[in-house]
């Protein structure tokens, strides 16, 4: 096959078959002004030989995270084991191409499959109904607060909590904008949220909703049960934005009666991948479930008495008319979301479970023994999760500079997000860290 998509003699034909003589006559309609001239600065061109190896020396610049370095990044995408069998059966051709189900009672396994995974969430969430995932937990987290206002077009406020992730923050305000809600942004203390200056801006018949996320973007695990009779007391939908992984130790949003619980999916089966593809989950009560976004897979029987899987709910606006549709998503994450459910299968309750702890482990370890070291300290006093907010008396992205010269990764930095914390990073330890790995952070700290 000719890399050449068009010969010379193809354009004269497509021009000469749509009247025009020229190719610069189809741009007439951009202005003159604003027209690049003159020739494009362009490297000469390489052999096959000369483009693979330019190639080769771009991709080490690339830092994997392997065993020549050390991985404690947090901030929303961790390093977490992934069994082999994820990949092994992910890879499958009849997994790896399946794209989304236009003739969806034709594809049962892929429908078989986004159902097993509505499954395995609602599980792990203690929620009533799973959608078929989204692109990752931000647009979860901006979808659920149109859902919210879908539900309730009457009020206009949303509290936000300031210790939900900046970038799920900033997707929402994007996602709103055309909305006429107001996104208010409730202050933390000593790590969460301020849940007295959050009674005090909740109003009954104004707030529509309340958002909060746990563990929080600074890995502090949030008071839900308080934060959720709030919400109650003014007759809001609460919005919770949970981590997968901490679910399995800590308390599900459907036991503090979340309407709606969403997040990223990243920690189950997914590489880093440099932030992404990854997946987020959507979880809503029943009685919602029709201004669901996204798509929803429902099981039945066939004519013959078999069990079958039907596409239920697709209220999107490819499928309806657009003032009808619950949202704009195209498609769902399948064959990232598969991985979740692989990874989740495979573990099991008990594995999923284990894998929690250690992490709440090891975290709690690392953070006692970086104490010790002169300069640093945790910033908050609230319990926490898998990463800890570390003080440094030396700016934190200088830290993070002088560590990943030694091959350690730490971070981010929050004073990005947050100018008051510019002396604060952020320390993630999953399960994979070893306590050699710990001691090896804590040793370099000690000479930063």
């Amino acid at each position: 096959m000719d890399y050449i998509q068009h010969t010379q003699e193809d354009v004269k034909q497509m021009l000469e078959r749509i009247g025009v003589s020229g190719i610069e006559e189809l741009f007439e309609s951009v202005p003159e002004a604003i027209r690049f001239k003159g020739n494009l600065s362009l490297p000469q061109a390489h052999s096959e030989i000369e483009l693979r190896k330019r190639m080769e020396q771009l991709a080490r610049k690339n830092h994997a995270v392997g065993a020549e370095n050390f991985c404690f990044l947090g901030g929303g995408c961790y390093d977490h084991y992934i069994p082999a069998v994820v990949d092994a059966v992910t890879s499958r051709g009849e997994f790896y191409t399946a794209y989304t189900p236009y003739q969806a009672e034709a594809s049962q396994g892929t429908l078989q499959s986004i159902f097993e995974y509505q499954t395995a969430i609602c599980e792990l969430t203690g929620m009533e109904v799973s959608n078929a995932s989204h692109y990752d937990g931000g647009t979860a987290f901006a979808e659920a607060l149109i859902m919210a206002y879908n539900l309730n077009p009457k009020r206009r406020k949303i509290l936000v909590s300031r210790a939900i992730h900046p970038e799920y923050r900033a997707i929402a305000r994007t996602y709103t904008a055309p909305l006429p809600v107001d996104l208010i942004e409730v202050d933390f203390r000593d790590g969460t949220t301020d849940i007295e200056k959050l009674r005090s801006l909740a109003k009954k018949d104004q707030t529509l909703a309340i958002a909060f996320q746990t563990p929080n973007f600074f890995g502090c695990i949030e008071d839900c049960f308080e934060i959720s009779k709030v919400a109650r007391a003014c007759d809001a939908f609460l919005i919770a934005v949970c981590d997968p992984i901490s679910l399995a130790v800590l308390a599900p949003p459907g036991s503090y009666d979340a309407d709606i619980a969403v997040g990223e999916g990243q920690p189950l089966g997914c590489e880093m991948s440099f932030g992404g593809p990854h997946f987020g989950f959507f979880t809503v009560k029943m009685k919602y479930v029709r201004k669901m976004p996204g798509r929803l897979i429902g099981e039945t029987s066939d004519t013959q008495g078999r069990r079958a899987f039907v596409m239920t709910l697709m209220t999107r606006e490819q499928h309806i008319r657009r003032e009808k549709a619950t949202s704009n998503i195209c498609t769902n994450q399948a064959l990232m979301a598969m991985r979740g459910l692989i990874y989740l299968v495979t573990l099991g309750k008990r594995g999923i479970r284990e894998v929690a702890e250690l992490c709440l482990q090891k975290a709690h370890y690392a953070c006692d023994e970086i104490s010790r070291v002169k300069g640093f300290a945790p910033r908050f006093n609230a319990p926490f999760f898998r990463e800890f907010a570390l003080k440094c008396l030396v700016p934190a992205a200088q830290v993070i500079e002088k560590l990943s010269k030694m091959g350690i990764f730490v971070g981010p930095d929050l004073g990005r997000w947050y100018p008051e914390l510019s002396d604060t990073l952020l320390v993630a330890v999953t399960e994979k860290r070893t306590k050699e790995d710990i001691d090896l952070l804590v040793r370099a700290l000690g000479k930063v």
